[in-house]
């Protein structure tokens, strides 16, 4: 009796053993069922989809037109330092080089011919009109006729003027002149307010330009670079900057002046003549420098300077930024931040010692 009960035991679980086999079969067959209805029915649309649309649509060289080169087939992806210096470290010399910052890159070139702290946040001084310039070229008509405001007045002591007068009228062109050879912080205040409406929005558009071109370390708060804790760059962004700006042949035109004579009208209607000198050493005339100068701005053959910018603060020391071109038809930017103000060759003394490397 007591084995028949076993025996009636282990068929029972036999039987509900092969029937939850069972159920989990008819489970993964209606999964498997399911997964091949959803697949057959996606490769349907994805064919009628691809099927209805022209052939010619889907050749890789239509659909990526910025991905190939405009004469051949060759395929190639842009990148954005393609054209620019990469600098990732100090140069060996660097200490050995006084002033706060240096860095000298040929254009279109890939590497730095010299670095030191090329990332270190300074104050530019009055290199900050190379960003000013840049914008006024790129948003502004230079045949406008500009009336100045009361923007044109400066109240810091010392500082570098073009001479302008409220109710003064001149071109954007001959503003830029003023701004940049003399370094005229009132036609930089001019500039801005003709071209943003207001010095407020002109500066917006400096750091939205200063945006674009990836200077990611620099900030600006006016367009002329009197000092001001929040209104910094770099040496690397400043030869970002610089770059983009003698793109404009304008821009090398007025920054490569040696001097501008020009008329203009004032508010009452009489003629003001203007004779505005480049703040650069290495674009002024030879008879003009003391023996001490002259040594300074010495370069080796075949080095010549085609345009630039100088600014001094006390904050800034001596700065200045310049544009170089070789005999073999290279160019060069170089750039110097903080060099001593109580030298007067000191700044034109390391400049050439970077501009030197060109021909070394």
């Amino acid at each position: 009796m007591n084995s028949e009960m076993y025996i009636e035991k282990d068929n029972i679980k036999k039987f509900l053993k092969v029937k939850k086999q069972r159920k989990y079969k008819k489970l993964i067959l209606l999964l498997f069922l399911t997964g091949t209805v959803i697949a057959a029915s996606l490769s349907a649309v994805v064919f009628m989809y691809f099927t209805s649309v022209p052939k010619a649509d889907y050749v890789l060289k239509n659909r990526f037109t910025h991905f190939y080169s405009t004469d051949d087939n060759q395929l190639y992806c842009p990148a954005f330092a393609r054209n620019l210096a990469v600098v990732d470290a100090d140069s060996s010399e660097a200490q050995n080089f006084p002033p706060g910052a240096g860095l000298i890159c040929r254009v279109g070139g890939e590497r730095s011919l010299f670095s030191k702290n090329a990332f270190k946040k300074m104050q530019p001084a009055s290199i900050t009109k190379i960003m000013t310039a840049l914008v006024a070229l790129k948003y502004g008509n230079l045949s406008d006729e500009v009336v100045v405001g009361e923007e044109v007045y400066v109240n810091e002591k010392g500082t570098s003027m073009a001479g302008l007068n409220p109710g003064d009228r001149l071109t954007l062109e001959q503003l830029l002149y003023g701004m940049l050879l003399p370094s005229g912080n009132d036609a930089a205040k001019a500039i801005a307010v003709h071209v943003g409406g207001t010095q407020e929005h002109f500066v917006e558009m400096m750091n939205q330009e200063a945006q674009a071109l990836l200077a990611v370390d620099t900030h600006f708060t006016n367009p002329h670079g009197l000092s001001d804790d929040e209104h910094y760059t770099t040496a690397y962004d400043l030869y970002l900057i610089f770059n983009e700006a003698i793109k404009y042949p304008e821009f090398r035109t007025v920054a490569g002046s040696k001097e501008y004579k020009g008329q203009y009208l004032d508010k009452t209607g009489n003629t003001v003549s203007a004779l505005w000198k480049n703040s650069n050493v290495y674009l002024k005339d030879a008879s003009e420098l003391d023996a001490e100068m002259t040594q300074a701005v010495k370069l080796n053959p075949g080095i010549s300077i085609f345009a630039g910018k100088t600014g001094t603060t006390a904050a800034a020391g001596k700065c200045l930024i310049v544009g170089s071109s070789y005999t073999d038809g290279s160019e060069y930017i170089a750039v110097v931040l903080k060099a001593d103000v109580n030298t007067a060759d000191s700044l034109y003394k390391n400049m050439s010692r970077l501009l030197n490397k060109i021909a070394n």
